[in-house]
């Protein structure tokens, strides 16, 4: 559907991006991983490339390598950088000792480490759909040596 003034509005604003999580208030910790690990865009683009998302820091790295052709559709950037940082958090939450999950009020999801200490996955991977920079790989390994 082409609506006019909706290009004429992200040329201003930017393109729109973030994620939220409400529950009913029930702590189903497994519930939220399963939801947010699964990034289908981001699964569709790399396996169509040729990488397998199993969930590993190895995964990360091949996907630190595909070529972003994503960049040139507005469309598609957003999602795909929700995507990609959602699947950084679930491969930190599945790999990283202690890490989970963690939902602000306002329904953002980040990860919380053993330290207490709190990443913006969902930040992490725009830039990274956006930029290539920081690479998911790097950000995986600053935070599994802490």
């Amino acid at each position: 559907m082409d609506l006019p003034f909706l290009g004429k509005w992200r040329k201003k604003h930017g393109p729109a991006f973030g994620v939220a999580v409400f529950s009913e208030g029930d702590d189903d910790t497994s519930g939220v991983t399963e939801l947010l690990s699964e990034c289908e865009l981001l699964r569709s683009h790399a396996g169509r490339a040729g990488v397998e998302l199993d969930d590993s820091a190895a995964s990360l790295e091949a996907l630190d390598q595909l070529l972003p052709r994503w960049r040139d559709d507005e469309e598609i950037l957003p999602w795909l950088g929700n995507d990609a940082g959602l699947y950084l958090g679930t491969v930190i939450v599945r790999t990283v000792p202690g890490a989970a999950w963690e939902i602000w009020p306002s329904g953002h999801p980040v990860v919380r480490l053993p330290s207490g200490r709190e990443i913006d996955v969902v930040v992490d991977g725009h830039t990274w759909a956006a930029t290539g920079a920081p690479e998911l790989s790097q950000v995986y390994a600053e935070v599994a040596e802490n």
